[in-house]
């Protein structure tokens, strides 16, 4: 079995990822795990080929995203599917995907110039979030008008969220095969410890809510952050290959997951004829 995830860098991400124990494990299971860090060489896409049995979304930068789509449209088996995973990463679909399927989310808006949020704040704060953006990374809370100055409008569409202020920790939600985890943690993070953060007990309403998420995007690999507001839950944000910290033996779970759906695709189908050096 042939595996290629798409990461930064051959080192599979940070210490404190999953992921090189993921792929210890893999490999010691007789796979073969491949990085893929399009950022690091030159992709002729007239060669570029199906290699491999199973992908694996792990990196979200525009040039991954786009090889893996082109590697999608060539009949490649993508672990957190590709047209899954680029709604996922678009706040905007996301967020319309969850109301559709009546999933408790904030009020939301998008506009492509950030003053034209004003109006909104008279009914109070709102979350500003990169709409592609990831782990927190240029997320603000607005109060007052002259603060949507500082909102950069030349990134893309400016997404914002109606601010309901949490009570308690941050709250995570991650789902493999199906199985729920909950963790909770301080916000933001600033230690390994204080990512791993502690188990909390996912209540029936907070466990119906997560299983509908992945049925609202047909899958059961995922996260979800949440939050609970004035007694209601609120789901702010979904991931397609979040980083599983903090869930009991995550890497174990993870690659078995991983190796299950690569097994079922060798034996499913005759692979896919490789092409050495589709990615140059």
């Amino acid at each position: 079995m042939k595996i290629g995830i798409f990461t930064l860098d051959r080192s599979q991400g940070k210490v404190q990822s999953i992921m090189p124990e993921v792929v210890r494990l893999l490999s010691g299971w007789g796979a073969r795990v491949d990085a893929i860090c399009p950022e690091r060489r030159l992709t002729d896409l007239g060669r570029l080929r199906v290699e491999h049995d199973l992908y694996i979304l792990k990196a979200a930068t525009d040039l991954v995203w786009s090889v893996a789509g082109a590697l999608h449209a060539a009949g490649a088996r993508i672990l957190n599917p590709y047209p899954v995973a680029a709604q996922m990463r678009d706040k905007i679909i996301a967020a319309r995907i969850l109301q559709q399927a009546g999933i408790p989310t904030p009020d939301t808006y998008v506009t492509s110039r950030a003053e034209q949020l004003a109006p909104l704040l008279d009914e109070g704060p709102l979350v500003v979030k990169p709409y592609r953006g990831s782990q927190g990374r240029g997320v603000r809370k607005v109060w007052d008008t002259d603060e949507l100055d500082d909102v950069p409008s030349d990134d893309g569409p400016v997404f914002a969220q109606r601010y309901h202020k949490p009570e308690g920790l941050d709250r995570k939600i991650y789902c493999i095969g199906g199985q729920l985890f909950g963790v909770e943690r301080v916000w933001p993070a600033k230690t390994y410890e204080e990512k791993l953060g502690r188990p909390f007990t996912i209540s029936p309403e907070l466990h119906d809510i997560a299983l509908r998420c992945g049925r609202a995007f047909g899958v059961d690999l995922f996260g979800i952050d949440v939050i609970e507001s004035d007694g209601r839950w609120y789901v702010v944000d979904i991931n397609s290959f979040p980083g599983f910290k903090g869930v009991p033996d995550a890497a174990l779970r993870v690659a078995d997951y991983i190796y299950t759906a690569g097994q079922a695709g060798v034996e499913a189908a005759p692979p896919v004829l490789a092409l050495k050096e589709a990615i140059a």
